[in-house]
């Protein structure tokens, strides 16, 4: 299910031209994202490849982002995706009351695709319990940093004022319980 991410009203010029995102979910939990850019390369600020390790503060450059909330919900999840492979995952009680860091029953798996006028961020997680059964509503956003240190946000849906990701109007994509798929 392709997903066209919307450039945030307050960003007034961007190299990124486009952000479209593939979702697809199956049995036992697991959802794949695919994340494509367009852009020229030469503009972006992408992190080199690291180890594919648990890092905080991905969003305060180019990074990927999922946010998985079951409807009527106060509890929700938030991942980011660096293209250096580096991930985060983390549960919130309520807006922003963030608990803890989201155990996982394995790491995401981070995969890169990179071109001259494109850059595609993959990635392949299994969401834990309840999230893995339910109905979802998923927020799909995107930090990119230029290499001028110029940052655009991009979500399925902005609420008013400045970027909040994790606001409930960003929770605009409803994906079906597996059974049901």
């Amino acid at each position: 299910m392709k997903q066209t991410l919307i450039l945030h009203p307050a960003v007034r010029h961007t190299a990124v031209a486009n952000i479209e995102v593939d979702v697809d979910r199956s049995t036992g939990g697991r959802l794949r994202l695919r994340y494509q850019v367009e852009a020229p390369l030469i503009y972006l600020s992408i992190a080199g490849p690291a180890a594919a390790v648990r890092t905080d503060g991905l969003w305060q450059t180019t990074c990927f982002e999922l946010f998985v909330r079951v409807p009527s919900d106060a509890t929700y999840t938030e991942y980011n995706f660096s293209p250096s492979s580096a991930w985060a995952a983390y549960r919130f009680e309520e807006y922003r009351e963030r608990s803890a860091d989201l155990e996982l029953s394995r790491s995401p798996e981070i995969a890169i695709d990179v071109g001259e006028s494109h850059f595609v961020l993959e990635a392949d997680l299994i969401l834990p319990s309840p999230w893995d059964a339910s109905t979802v509503e998923l927020g799909l956003s995107a930090v990119i940093e230029e290499a001028d240190g110029t940052r655009s946000y991009w979500a399925l849906g902005h609420p008013p004022g400045q970027p909040d990701f994790h606001h409930p109007d960003c929770f605009a994509l409803t994906l079906a319980a597996p059974d049901a798929l």
